[in-house]
């Protein structure tokens, strides 16, 4: 039975055909795992996957970073390189840069050293970045990503959950302290790695990248809680806003259109729709209600090995939403210098409509400890 890594290649073997791509060099980043289920540590020393548009693929790594690969015989063969060896030779040779090679894609992130001693190999190449071949492949989920990304969502639903029970106390202690003691749960939970908990509180929470600090939490005021992080591979990410008492008239009103709005993202959230379609559902509730300029930023962004990845739900993109592309619905609504709020959870879009992955509650919660 062909493997789910085989698959992958062969579809990027067959966007490089479509692309008239001639070879794909892939470094750091997420699109290496995704083929190989190797990731490289961001060294000095290359690693890079050489993906010719028809054939066979080969992993190039240093001697010493060998012993952490898994081969995987139906996707690429291995070969290590020595100190005193040239890599940049090694995958130049490899790719056939210098021939008859014209077109090249190259990972993104792939550090400016490397990619200019490649490119000064064949100077009259075309370059262009690896996501135009495996960005809309990789947004696509197969069924074994969705349900790690299930798996992943229902870990942060756990620590999310201890937030509004209240098992995580707020009033008294640093945003930095409870950024830490969510990380721990998440941890604890069954991730491998936290990428983020943001703890924004009182006027920090008009903040929607807030880097926890010193200040300490006080009763009546929101705190907006953004976290998530990666497990076996896969990330997860989740916002609940509470209030550490009960908040006032114009919080409470702010918040419920803060919850239509994030409902009616979802809802429009099915395959066929445009991802600025969702991004507009949303964005009409917050807009009506006259918080417009206060909603600052795109409703999601895609999920999976990256907690930001395509599709992006935003205004001008009018990719089509197909069944398993995954990705946040997260409306947010700041008053600067005064108080914001958000909400999000992870929407896969599915035949059946969208399927969200966390089900935590949006009902207004106070957590007066």
């Amino acid at each position: 039975m062909t493997s789910a890594r085989a698959r992958r290649l062969a579809r990027v073997q067959e966007r490089m055909e479509e692309l008239g791509i001639d070879v794909l060099l892939l470094s750091l980043g997420a699109d290496l795992p995704w083929l190989t289920g190797y990731e490289a540590m961001p060294l000095e020393r290359l690693t890079m996957l050489v993906v010719p548009r028809g054939g066979a693929a080969t992993l190039v790594v240093p001697r010493l970073e060998a012993p952490r690969v898994e081969e995987d015989p139906d996707v690429f063969r291995l070969r290590a390189w020595s100190e005193g060896d040239d890599p940049v030779e090694i995958v130049a040779a490899l790719a056939g840069l210098g021939g008859a090679v014209e077109e090249v894609a190259v990972s993104d992130r792939t550090w400016a050293t490397f990619v200019l001693a490649l490119q000064a190999t064949m100077p009259a190449g075309y370059w262009r970045p690896s996501s135009q071949v495996t960005g809309p492949l990789r947004a696509v989920k197969d069924e074994e990503e969705v349900e790690a990304l299930t798996a992943a969502s229902a870990a942060a639903d756990r620590v999310a959950g201890q937030l509004l029970a209240g098992d995580i106390p707020l009033i008294g202690r640093s945003e930095r302290e409870v950024s830490q003691d969510i990380g721990r749960r998440l941890v604890a939970e069954g991730h491998q790695k936290v990428n983020f908990a943001i703890v924004g509180s009182g006027p920090n929470s008009a903040s929607p990248h807030h880097e926890p600090g010193g200040r300490r939490i006080e009763a009546g005021e929101p705190v907006v809680c953004d976290f998530g992080g990666t497990m076996e591979g896969y990330c997860s990410d989740i916002t609940r806003t509470v209030w550490t008492a009960e908040p006032t008239v114009e919080q409470r009103n702010l918040y419920m259109v803060l919850q239509e709005a994030q409902a009616e993202g979802v809802a429009a959230a099915v395959v066929g729709a445009t991802c600025e379609e969702v991004d507009g559902a949303a964005r009409r509730v917050i807009s009506d209600a006259g918080y417009g300029e206060a909603f600052i930023h795109r409703t999601g962004h895609g999920i999976g090995l990256e907690e930001h990845e395509d599709p992006y739900i935003v205004e001008g993109n009018r990719v089509a939403l197909t069944p398993g592309h995954a990705f946040s619905v997260e409306p947010g609504i700041y008053l600067a210098g005064r108080f914001g709020a958000r909400i999000e959870d992870i929407v896969v879009a599915a035949a059946a409509g969208p399927m969200v992955l966390n089900h935590v509650s949006h009902d207004l919660t106070v957590v007066e400890v």
